[in-house]
């Protein structure tokens, strides 16, 4: 039977017990260090307004540090028969203090322990994806001035459109995380404010310093309306999810697009073989598995924001135990997708480009219009009555291309503005902190 710190005299059924608890012990491991941090602010605070001693308080940091240091370590676990890591901290502190350690609860509930806890772990994760984002980010960045001028062609409905580049295909990339990192950024400010004090659900009689609290857990601001608070719970967590199902949607349209333009009907691009996988029964494959394992986790993660808007949809304000499922859904979450972006790095690292693709007939047409507007620069030429000429002679089989791509406008394949891409991730990742 899990030990329990609100025990009134009674034990509930061992299978009620099982049930509700779930993975909670195996997922809290995740937010042992954050108990703790959240634990040591909460008790300075408790000596400042007279709940906690001097002499208290100096047994106790100590001895939360210990903990602290052992979860560093890796020997920090959640004892058999101790329900969660909220007891495991307590039961430590009092079997090593005595009744010193009972007093740190005073002045708050697991409810608004648990919040504080999540939202110091979100704000890590957040930080640690924007920091994945960005290492893709400048992968991407280079490889486009890298490739800047190699043409290859562009697409709409699947068919040949117009001439692109490789410049402007991995810059459209990287303009397209900054978009994602305006999403990490408002999840990240979303979880940077600091819930202790909330208490189970209306705050407390005691009086709690939480603006102490806020500043010693370096929160931007406090969630001030403690019935806020705990609406945040899952909110927070929603918007997590959905700074992770965009950034997942970028890479796996990145993932779609390296497995199509590496099939050999495309050929634009290749890695090494010890980068590729085989076939069994066909010695000449070289599979783009990494490409597709991305893709396919990518996809699912997209699912996030459904699964806890549905999961949260109709419960009301304050908590309730639905709650708890969130973890089993949000913990995996950001450390696959920061997964995925490290490995499409690593990728790239050794991405083939091909050269002079565009030199192929089977591109003729891709040309169509570079030479109507051509006719409209430098002949005057009306743009409809250039581009009918050009259609005329695509139908008449004698069209020839002149092969020439000048662009120069802001953002185009002769001016990609990766400067002032690169500005905007920099203005972003900046406040992350």
């Amino acid at each position: 039977m899990a030990q329990q710190l609100w025990n009134k005299g009674f034990e509930p059924d061992q299978l009620i017990e099982n049930f509700t608890v779930g993975q909670d012990r195996e997922l809290d491991m995740r937010l042992a260090r954050y108990d703790v941090q959240g634990s040591m602010a909460h008790i300075r605070m408790l000596e400042s307004i007279g709940l906690l001693t001097r002499e208290e308080l100096d047994q106790l940091l100590p001895a939360l540090q210990d903990i602290a240091d052992s979860i560093e370590r890796g020997e920090f676990r959640i004892e058999d028969g101790v329900e969660d890591v909220h007891s495991q901290v307590e039961f430590m502190l009092t079997a090593r203090l005595g009744d010193v350690g009972k007093k740190i609860h005073s002045g708050r509930s697991r409810n608004d322990q648990v919040l504080v806890d999540l939202k110091l772990f979100f704000r890590d994760e957040l930080k640690h994806l924007a920091e994945a984002v960005r290492k893709l980010f400048d992968r991407l960045q280079a490889l486009s001035e890298e490739h800047r001028d190699k043409l290859m062609p562009a697409y709409t409905h699947l068919q040949v459109a117009m001439p692109s580049s490789f410049g402007l295909w991995f810059g459209a990339y990287a303009e397209t995380l900054t978009d994602d990192m305006q999403l990490i950024l408002a999840a990240y400010e979303i979880a940077n404010q600091n819930p202790l004090g909330a208490a189970a659900c209306a705050g407390s009689s005691f009086p709690l310093d939480r603006e102490m609290t806020t500043e010693l857990l370096g929160f931007a601001r406090p969630h001030y309306n403690v019935m806020a608070a705990h609406m945040s719970r899952g909110k927070t967590e929603r918007a997590v999810a959905a700074a992770v199902a965009a950034v997942a949607s970028t890479l796996g349209h990145l993932a779609m697009d390296v497995t199509l333009y590496m099939c050999s009907n495309f050929g634009f691009i290749k890695f090494p073989d010890e980068l590729t996988t085989g076939s069994s029964i066909m010695p000449h494959k070289k599979n783009p598995d990494v490409f597709e394992i991305i893709r396919g986790k990518c996809n699912r993660l997209q699912s996030l924001p459904n699964e806890l808007t549905i999961l949260t949809a109709n419960l009301p304000l304050g908590y309730q135990r639905d709650l708890q499922l969130m973890k089993d859904i949000m913990f995996p979450a950001t450390s696959q997708l920061i997964e995925c972006l490290e490995m499409a790095d690593f990728m790239l690292q050794h991405i083939q480009v091909k050269d002079n693709i565009l030199d192929d007939p089977r591109y003729d047409y891709i040309f169509t219009v570079e030479d109507v507007n051509r006719l409209v620069l430098e002949e005057g030429m009306p743009f409809r009555d250039a581009y009918r000429k050009v259609g005329l002679e695509v139908q008449n089989g004698t069209y020839r291309p002149t092969r020439s791509v000048k662009h120069t406008h802001l953002g185009s394949i002769g001016n990609p503005a990766n400067p002032q891409i690169a500005a905007k991730m920099a203005d972003l990742l900046q406040r992350i902190k």
